[in-house]
């Protein structure tokens, strides 16, 4: 394997043997199980599973919001992993109210050093690439949620993060928008080929964007299945629906999270 652009050879992210338990009143809840998986470089990895099974956790392990109870995270190969080198999306925008959507954006290279005019010139290049040219000096209030999410987003990649992890990005917007944003993100992708790990409840957002689908085991997460997506690129989300490997792997994803929630309500049962 050849070393990638950071000089790194091997996966740019691995997950050996990481379990996780909270520590409550009412006692330990274990929330991940020995999660072992490796992500390629330039890979989108999409992630499903029942609620509850610890999909927000995993990724809260990566960005330091957590730490592992047991087992190794290595980014790059290190297992000290520089925070700097990830991109957070979550569900909610979380823009600057007080700021601009370009001041939004480029804040991130604003606090790594960027000169003023060169961020202001990447900051508008990513919002011209998802349509949002002419609404850089709006604020986030004047601006509809589809579209304080799309900056979101953009100001997650404008500073070239090594690995960018999202946390379903794409929840609370109408299906309509839902779709525009997941082209619009594919588009971007496909032209950078960043290192993408994306977090879903939804089956056809899950196939129509990964490389690969994960699934996660009911609560403690393990690791289920891993699914190649075999749909060539670039896509057609609009039509994607068609193609029967789609199909194939919906059923088949469709059949697994079946399974586990139905092995989540049984384990809940108490008897009387």
């Amino acid at each position: 394997m050849t070393p990638d652009a950071a000089g790194h050879a091997g996966p740019i992210l691995e997950f050996r043997e990481v379990s996780k338990t909270f520590r409550t009143q009412r006692g330990a809840v274990r929330a991940l199980s020995n999660i072992s998986l490796s992500v390629r470089d330039g890979e989108f990895l999409t992630i499903v599973g029942p609620s509850g099974c610890g999909k927000s956790t995993l990724l809260n392990l990566l960005v330091g919001l957590e730490r592992p109870s047991g087992g190794t995270i290595l980014l790059e190969g290190q297992q000290e992993i520089d925070r700097m080198k990830i991109g957070y999306v979550m569900q909610d925008d979380n823009l600057y109210p007080w700021r601009t959507l370009q001041q939004n954006v480029e804040f991130p290279l604003e606090l790594r050093g960027v000169a003023p005019a060169r961020r202001a010139e990447i900051a508008r290049e990513y919002l011209r690439r998802v349509q949002l040219t002419g609404f850089e000096n709006r604020y986030p209030y004047e601006l509809s949620g589809g579209m304080r999410q799309r900056g979101n987003i953009v100001r997650a990649l404008s500073y070239s993060p090594r690995v960018i992890i999202m946390d379903e990005p794409f929840g609370p917007l109408d299906a309509q928008t839902r779709l525009l944003l997941q082209q619009q993100l594919l588009d971007i992708w496909s032209q950078e080929r960043r290192t993408v790990i994306f977090i879903t409840h939804d089956l056809h957002e899950a196939i129509g964007l990964g490389d690969r689908v994960l699934v996660l085991s009911r609560r403690p997460g393990s690791v289920k299945a891993v699914h190649e997506v075999a749909i060539e690129r670039p896509r057609d989300l609009h039509r994607i629906h068609e193609h029967p490997e789609f199909r194939r792997l919906l059923s088949v994803l469709g059949a697994q999270l079946e399974e586990e929630i139905m092995g989540a309500r049984a384990s809940e049962v108490v008897p009387s």
